[in-house]
C-alpha cells in the first residue's frame, strides 16, 4: 500500500538588512517547501538570494511568497487597494524572486500570498481566479497555493492550477481561514503537530468548536513564530509517525 503523501511548508526570507527573524537554516531541515519573502513584508535582495541558496542546499522545494507594501505591519494589516493594485503587488514580487532564482537556478514551484494578502485572496473568488491567471504569462504552470475556500474552487473550476494548503499554527474561523496574528507567540509543539495531522487527514477544529473539512495538500508553519523550529520538527515527527511520506507537492490541482 503507498503511503499517503503530504508537504509541510513554511514562511522563510523574513529577515531584512542587518535585522534577522528566524532560524531559516534549522526550519529548513524539518520542512519539504519554503515559501521566501519578496521584499514587501519582509526580505530584501540580499536575503531573497541567500534564502535560495538554502534551499537548494537542503533539497526543498521553494515557492515565492507575496505580500502588502507593509514592511512596519510585516503585512498583517489589510491595506486599502485596488484588485488591479494587488495583481500588480504581487507580479511585482513574483518577477523579482524568480529573477534571483533563474540566477542560483532554483525553479519556483508556487506562489503562495502572505498575511492580510492572503486572507483578501480567500474571500474573493473573482480576484483568485484574476492572479493565477495573471502568473501564469510569468511562470507558466506556476500554482497559487492558499486555503480550501469558494476561491481556490473558483481557480481551479478555471481550470488554473492550484495547490491547497493551510497553517497548522494558527487558529481558523467558520469559513476555514486561518485568523491572522498580529505578533506571533510561542505555542505547544505538540498541540499543533495534532492540528497537523488532523489537517493532513482532512478536517479542522474552528474556533468555535466545529469540526469542518479541511482538504489539504500543504501544511503551514510560520517561520516567525519564536520556537518555529521545535514546531516544524513536532508537526514533521507526527506526520511521520502516522504514516505520512512528507514530500513538496509534485503536481498542482
Amino acid at each position: 500500500m503507498t503511503a499517503p503523501t503530504i508537504d509541510l511548508n513554511a514562511d522563510a526570507g523574513e529577515s531584512f538588512g542587518r535585522w534577522t527573524l528566524g532560524d531559516d537554516e534549522a526550519l529548513f531541515r524539518h520542512i519539504t517547501t519554503a515559501n521566501i519573502a519578496c521584499g514587501y513584508h519582509a526580505g530584501d535582495p540580499a536575503t531573497m538570494r541567500s534564502s535560495l541558496i538554502r534551499v537548494r542546499e537542503a533539497g526543498i522545494a521553494a515557492g515565492a511568497h507575496p505580500g502588502y507594501p507593509d514592511l512596519l505591519g510585516f503585512g498583517r494589516r489589510a491595506l486599502p487597494a485596488t484588485d488591479s493594485d494587488v495583481v500588480d503587488y504581487i507580479l511585482y514580487q513574483v518577477g523579482a524572486l524568480a529573477g534571483l532564482a533563474a540566477a542560483e537556478d532554483v525553479p519556483l514551484t508556487h506562489v503562495k500570498p502572505h498575511g492580510a494578502l492572503m486572507g483578501r485572496i480567500c474571500r474573493s473568488p473573482e480576484l483568485a481566479a484574476t492572479v493565477a491567471r495573471a502568473l501564469q504569462p510569468v511562470l507558466p504552470g506556476v500554482p497559487l497555493m492558499f486555503a480550501p475556500s469558494e476561491a481556490m474552487r473558483a481557480v481551479a473550476a478555471a481550470g488554473l492550477p492550484v495547490i491547497p494548503e493551510n497553517a497548522a499554527d494558527l487558529d481558523f474561523d467558520q469559513d476555514g481561514i486561518n485568523i491572522v496574528e498580529p505578533v506571533p507567540r510561542a505555542k505547544d509543539p505538540e498541540a499543533i503537530a495534532d492540528r497537523a495531522l488532523d489537517m493532513a487527514r482532512g478536517t479542522v477544529r474552528t474556533v468555535g468548536g466545529t469540526v469542518i473539512p479541511m482538504p489539504v495538500r500543504s501544511v503551514c508553519v510560520h517561520g516567525d513564530r519564536p520556537n518555529a523550529v521545535a514546531i516544524a520538527a513536532a508537526v514533521r515527527r507526527r506526520l511521520e509517525s502516522a504514516g505520512f511520506l512528507l514530500r513538496a507537492p509534485e503536481q498542482a490541482l
